[in-house]
């Protein structure tokens, strides 16, 4: 069997590590492009990949990154310039002549989106498909499973799940079951070349649910409690997360309360790319609580200690001005912006989706190499 080597883009994140550890099962060979040498990329350096370490900004450190390389799985990191970063990228991969990138993207692009990482996913999606001689495979996950679980101080110790979704469903998938689509579709891409998969979890969830699933797990009752943005922004500010970060999520949280993240969901994508169902949520849970480190750390009266403190610190961090933050910065703000369920041409590109067809902008394919071989 052809194994051609395999560049993997953010190597030690939530996907991209799970990638790499499943490529090398599969007996691949993978480059691993990681931002600095610490013990994650070690770790996969241990397991048998490639290490480059490098900017994905640097034009100079993709070229070395892509030297040899094939085919590629593309994570674009989670900043204020994403789509130059998504377009660095592309120009490298032609200049390489990659075979195929499997490209991560969101489950709720397009142009009109109150997030303006949103609508830099939805320019990067339509920009990559024009690609004269690089096939492109899009990889579109809703909100993970793992960002529920941001809050496990106040789940182990207060018995809440505290956040600013409503009663918004979701489907979500585990961060395996995402690098599994992504995983298979790059061992065998002749059959997923311009398709676009949204790997989801097996059922819709909402986040009382979440919470009742909590319970099951821990032994232990636990509730959900819906919070203002304001108050979520003042726990994540104290916790350390960038202000540009908080401001988009903002707008990811509004998309849940409002249901975008249960249009089409769930799919079947994990199944029809792997084989194999998608992990339930409860399982998921199951495998995170099962870190002994994780649990005895938290349990501990260390851990009780440093929950509570964090309460007090919380309480007394400022909320931050997101709109002015985001205004000072010259971000591309719109007057009239539109949640994905208000858009019409959304609702139709993710009915499109789940026959894997590509959004109505930008119907025209790339003219890559493993297409016109099929």
């Amino acid at each position: 069997m052809y194994k051609p080597k395999i560049l993997v883009t953010a190597a030690t994140g939530h996907t991209g590590s799970a990638v790499v550890q499943q490529l090398l099962q599969q007996g691949f060979p993978v480059r691993a492009f990681v931002r600095q040498s610490d013990a994650r990329a070690k770790a996969l350096e241990s397991a048998g990949a490639e290490i480059v370490v490098g900017n994905l900004l640097d034009f100079r450190d993709l070229r070395k990154a892509l030297s040899g390389i094939q085919r590629a799985y593309h994570c674009p990191p989670f900043t204020p310039n994403l789509l130059h970063g998504a377009m660095l990228f592309a120009s490298a991969a032609v200049e390489a002549k990659l075979e195929v990138v499997a490209l991560m993207s969101q489950w709720h692009p397009h142009p009109a989106d109150p997030s303006f990482v949103t609508r830099e996913h939805w320019i990067a999606n339509q920009l990559y498909r024009w690609m004269p001689s690089v096939d492109v495979i899009h990889i579109n996950p809703g909100l993970f499973a793992f960002v529920y679980m941001l809050g496990l101080p106040a789940i182990l110790h207060l018995g809440v799940l505290m956040a600013p979704f409503g009663e918004g469903r979701n489907a979500p998938p585990a961060n395996e079951d995402i690098a599994r689509v992504a995983t298979n579709v790059l061992v065998n891409p002749a059959p997923h070349i311009g398709k676009c998969y949204r790997p989801t979890g097996p059922e819709l969830l909402n986040p009382t649910e979440i919470a009742a699933i909590y319970s099951s797990v821990l032994g232990r009752k636990v509730s959900y409690r819906d919070v203002p943005f304001k108050s979520f922004s003042k726990a994540a500010k104290a916790l350390g997360f960038p202000l540009f970060e908080i401001a988009q999520l903002r707008h990811y949280a509004d998309a849940l309360r409002n249901g975008v993240f249960e249009v089409g969901a769930p799919t079947s994508h994990v199944e029809e790319v792997t084989g194999h169902p998608p992990e339930t949520f409860e399982n998921t849970a199951k495998r995170y609580f099962a870190n002994p480190e994780l649990i005895h750390h938290g349990l501990s009266d260390e851990g009780r200690q440093a929950a509570f403190a964090f309460l007090a610190k919380m309480m007394l961090t400022p909320a931050p001005d997101l709109e002015r933050w985001e205004n000072d910065r010259d971000h591309p703000l719109l007057n009239k912006p539109l949640l994905a369920s208000a858009n019409r041409e959304w609702l139709a590109s993710a009915q499109r989706q789940q026959l894997h067809l590509l959004p109505l902008a930008g119907d025209a394919m790339s003219t890559g190499s493993l297409r016109n071989a099929v």
